[in-house]
């Protein structure tokens, strides 16, 4: 009976863990799913920007659409690099959660005592969680500044065109 409560022990502490390794691993797949959709929309505005540049050789230019477009590719330049810094430091945390996970068992099964090693790992992961939840914090600010801005010039537009309309 001595040997089952030791084993429940010893998973019930490599359990705990183990939430945080899945929690890192949903982390990841989230961030990723962010991560492609920005790199995606970077290339989209690019591609803008190229036409917008070629136009330019044969027309007179839209500095604002220029501007705009600039300004869209640097968001998307921003919130990509952040997304990625998030997804390392992300899989770093996890690669310590897993650490700590075999420390407990290998401590456990060679009987040595150090809970200090185990600890150390705990608390570092989840400073490395919290630094990446910070850089996705960041990110979401970054999109939600994105957004605002093509939305002022986008409403440009529809102004003056129920402006154009109201006079005809």
């Amino acid at each position: 009976m001595a040997n089952l409560s030791g084993t429940l022990s010893i998973l019930s502490a490599m359990f705990t863990p183990a939430i945080l390794v899945s929690a890192c691993g949903s982390l990841i797949l989230t961030t990723s799913q962010r991560l492609s959709r920005s790199l995606d929309r970077q290339r989209e505005v690019a591609q803008l920007l190229r036409q917008n540049q070629q136009q330019a050789a044969t027309s007179t230019p839209d500095p604002a659409e220029h501007g705009h477009l600039t300004q869209q590719l640097l968001f998307a330049i921003r919130r990509a690099r952040l997304l990625q810094r998030a997804m390392t430091s992300f899989h770093l945390a996890l690669s310590i959660f897993i650490g700590s996970i075999l420390a407990i068992g290998v401590f456990e099964l060679t009987n040595i005592s150090r809970a200090w090693i185990i600890a150390a790992l705990s608390v570092a992961g989840a400073l490395i969680l919290l630094y990446s939840s910070v850089l996705l914090m960041q990110e979401s600010r970054l999109a939600r500044a994105d957004v605002a801005e093509e939305t002022a010039y986008l409403t440009q537009f529809t102004l003056a065109d129920q402006e154009r309309a109201a006079k005809q």
